[in-house]
């Protein structure tokens, strides 16, 4: 299989091959990586692409006009179980239903909702128009998930990621409503955690996740959380029919 093109090339690289998601791509151990965060560019987001970055600790985050640069933050910031933090003031949120909360219904509104927001030291998004294609293809394959928090109808909130076995790997979220995006993102970790996911992935370090129960977590050791997830898929010791969409058991209430 070629390998990344050593001469940077914006956005997808054209002549590198289409991997569908039965096929793998052998990305360079992030653990003896010097940087402390990018690992690879180039290359290409079809599934097979995505699903190899993601069950070997990378994903892609890239501008308009950069190639795809493919990070492996260390320290990772992750959200255990144990750690989830629901504030009173969301509880009452959540148990008062002030927001319609649903699971995969409008996956390509959320993440366009999500390409817009401004963020903090942050110009422009990251969130590109491959990089939406690319994710949306994931959703319709079964592998990328959503949340959606409906205010009076309208959608006010939402978030997405993608789930292999007992690991998901979050993304992006975004709020157009005070509490919106927290409610959509809660509910979802509270239903992963009861569907037996052991840890929600959120990349790097945000003040914002850190007040939900995020800690950081050296990169060794989330790759090593992550192995042992993986080989737990390949195993069949883990149910992975979630990715086909059949999220069943939904339960809005928390208490």
């Amino acid at each position: 299989m070629k390998r990344f093109n050593p001469i940077p090339v914006a956005g997808p690289d054209p002549d590198f091959p289409f991997l569908n998601e039965n096929r793998r791509y052998s990305f360079c151990d992030p653990v003896k990586s010097e940087h402390k965060s990018v690992i690879a560019w180039g290359g290409n987001l079809s599934p097979g692409m995505l699903l190899s970055a993601y069950e070997q600790g990378l994903f892609p985050w890239y501008s308009e006009g950069e190639p795809i640069i493919w990070h492996s933050p260390d320290p990772r910031f992750v959200i255990y179980p144990e750690t989830l933090h629901i504030s009173a003031s969301m509880k009452k949120v959540l148990n008062r239903k002030q927001f319609n909360i649903v699971l995969d219904t409008d996956f390509p509104a959320v993440i366009k909702e999500c390409s817009k927001m401004k963020r903090p030291g942050q110009e422009g998004t990251w969130i590109v128009e491959d990089m939406i294609t690319a994710y949306s293809v994931m959703f319709r394959l079964g592998w990328a998930h959503s949340a959606e928090a409906y205010f009076n109808g309208e959608l006010a909130g939402g978030c997405y990621g993608i789930r292999l076995g007992n690991l998901f790997f979050g993304e992006s979220m975004f709020s157009l409503k005070s509490n919106a995006s927290k409610a959509a993102f809660l509910t979802l970790a509270r239903f992963l955690f009861n569907d037996g996911v052991s840890l929600i992935d959120c990349q790097q370090h945000t003040r914002h996740m850190e007040s939900l129960g995020g800690v950081d977590i050296s990169r060794k050791e989330f790759i090593a959380i992550l192995g042992q997830a993986m080989a737990l898929r390949r195993s069949g010791e883990t149910d992975d029919l979630d990715r086909r969409g059949s999220w069943k058991g939904f339960n809005y209430e928390l208490h």
